[in-house]
């Protein structure tokens, strides 16, 4: 499955961060590696691991070996998302950041990925066939599977163009639809991204992914156009409704609340967002502060920012979060 959130950039511009920066290269490491290890699952057979880049089009997969381990070679640094699939049931899904400031001397950043049964049958995404995925034509899927090997050879290019095929051979796929508003998202054409999305949720209004990638793409528009984000409303509260412990889906109900000044409901999903999924790449640690300063909780707000520093020393909001962090605990004093 082709899944994204809209997040990185879509967090700063809510909170009127610096700009996104690269992240620097320390000892001339431009590519890292993805070491990890799933704990809690029991049995290991039938278990996968799919990697999804957040911020560029980037699908890979692999296996898990017999120890619960698995590893990406030759990763752009990064927000990454892991999803662990048991076939027939569900699957987990976690951020790991990827950046040269989390690795070690080898250029290798270790993650652990705690996996229960009850949380992969919660996300069925991935794990179980849908009726509606039974009525696509072979020869369409097969273009899918295509697409996502293009998108692990590093060329979106191609994968358009093939997913393009599919949806030709059949409108009605909507993970095809899907995955070309991702990788237009990704690529930041918002207008045809949000087209895409609709197009998606139109084929197939049970799935998912078109629901909660509609509901952030929405999100973005509204806030770059400094609107109130009405429209996206509906569908991240129905995004956590059909998927109460999906960390975007919360992530994303959360920021929508914030940005109606809804600090109350908002902060309640971002605490749920952030206790589903700790690194989640919409980092909802740097909006729980905003809500406890403006309540004047300093304590609190530290806390989150620090957090937020611990899991991404190095990434594009770093010194904007130092420099809040600064501020508050001068306050404090």
């Amino acid at each position: 499955m082709f899944r994204t959130a809209l997040a990185i950039s879509l967090g700063a511009i809510v909170l009127s961060a610096a700009d996104r920066s690269p992240t620097p290269v320390i000892n001339s490491v431009t590519t890292l590696d993805l070491q990890g290890k799933i704990t809690g699952a029991g049995s290991l057979r039938s278990l996968r691991v799919n990697l999804f880049a957040v911020e560029t089009p980037y699908v890979e997969s692999t296996e898990v070996n017999r120890s619960g381990e698995f590893r990406f070679h030759s990763l752009a640094p990064g927000n990454y998302t892991v999803a662990v699939v048991r076939n027939g049931l569900g699957e987990v899904r976690r951020t790991v950041v990827v950046s040269a400031a989390v690795a070690g001397p080898s250029g290798v950043v270790h993650a652990t990925i705690p996996y229960s049964s009850s949380e992969a049958a919660a996300n069925p995404t991935g794990g179980v066939v849908s009726v509606h995925q039974l009525s696509i034509p072979g020869s369409a899927s097969t273009k899918y599977t295509d697409a996502q090997k293009r998108l692990a050879a590093h060329d979106p290019e191609g994968a358009v163009h093939i997913l393009e095929e599919a949806v030709a051979i059949a409108p009605e796929y909507s993970a095809a639809w899907n995955a070309l508003g991702v990788i237009a998202f990704q690529t930041g054409d918002d207008d045809r991204a949000e087209t895409l999305f609709r197009k998606a949720f139109a084929a197939d209004p049970t799935a998912f992914e078109p629901l909660v990638n509609l509901g952030g793409i929405l999100l973005k528009k509204a806030t770059l156009k400094k609107q109130a984000p009405a429209e996206a409303l509906p569908f991240n509260q129905r995004a956590v409704q059909d998927r109460p412990e999906d960390a975007l889906a919360n992530a994303q109900l959360g920021m929508n609340y914030f940005k109606l000044d809804q600090f109350d409901q908002a902060e309640q999903y971002l605490l749920a967002a952030k206790r589903l999924d700790p690194a989640q790449f919409y980092q909802p640690q740097t909006f729980l502060a905003e809500i406890y300063t403006r309540r004047g909780n300093r304590n609190a707000a530290i806390k989150e920012l620090e957090d937020v520093l611990a899991i991404r020393p190095d990434g594009p909001l770093s010194d904007s979060i130092r420099h809040n962090l600064a501020r508050l605990s001068a306050g404090r004093q």
